[in-house]
């Protein structure tokens, strides 16, 4: 099995989606279709991120939704659990927004998903409310992290990024 580490993560194209379609149905109850993936790849206001490891097979992805100031993390999804590929995204997914000056960060994880719930925590993000019944299935929790463009943000990055060397 390939290290995490060498896995490049980068903007994802079209010609992608196949694979995240197949990964998309491992991990979600409720996979998005093709149509939607390819929509979204290619929406102005949208950053979606690949992790693709040497031999081209995708690991990961995650989407952002741009809007203003706020970057709305609308997706994150990982075949290799617990190795820290999720961080890596997740680090690629608040670069974007920052790059694209986000001042805060917000996001809608399952209420019973506590793995990305810490993760999301390491980020600075915290728990500010529910939306009921936002899955078939389950509430959704909102975490936001605000003033993501300062310096002692930054700082946080920084640290999470020293940690996955």
């Amino acid at each position: 099995m390939v290290g995490v580490a060498v896995m490049d993560i980068r903007p994802m194209v079209v010609e992608d989606v196949p694979a995240v379609l197949a990964l998309e149905r491992e991990t979600f109850p409720q996979p998005w279709d093709e149509e939607i993936l390819r929509s979204e790849v290619v929406a102005a206001n949208r950053v979606y991120l690949v992790a693709e490891g040497p031999d081209g097979t995708i690991n990961g992805y995650g989407g952002l939704l741009l809007n203003g100031d706020e970057a709305h993390v609308v997706t994150l999804a990982t075949s290799l659990r617990g190795r820290g590929l999720g961080t890596r995204l997740m680090l690629g997914l608040v670069e974007a927004g920052l790059e694209h000056g986000a001042q805060h960060i917000t996001l809608e994880v399952r209420a019973s998903n506590r793995t990305a719930q810490e993760l999301y925590r390491k980020f600075g993000m915290v728990p500010v409310g529910i939306r009921k019944e936002y899955y078939s299935d389950e509430d959704a929790l909102v975490m936001w992290a605000p003033d993501v463009a300062t310096p002692e943000y930054r700082a946080r990055l920084d640290e999470i990024r020293r940690s996955l060397r």
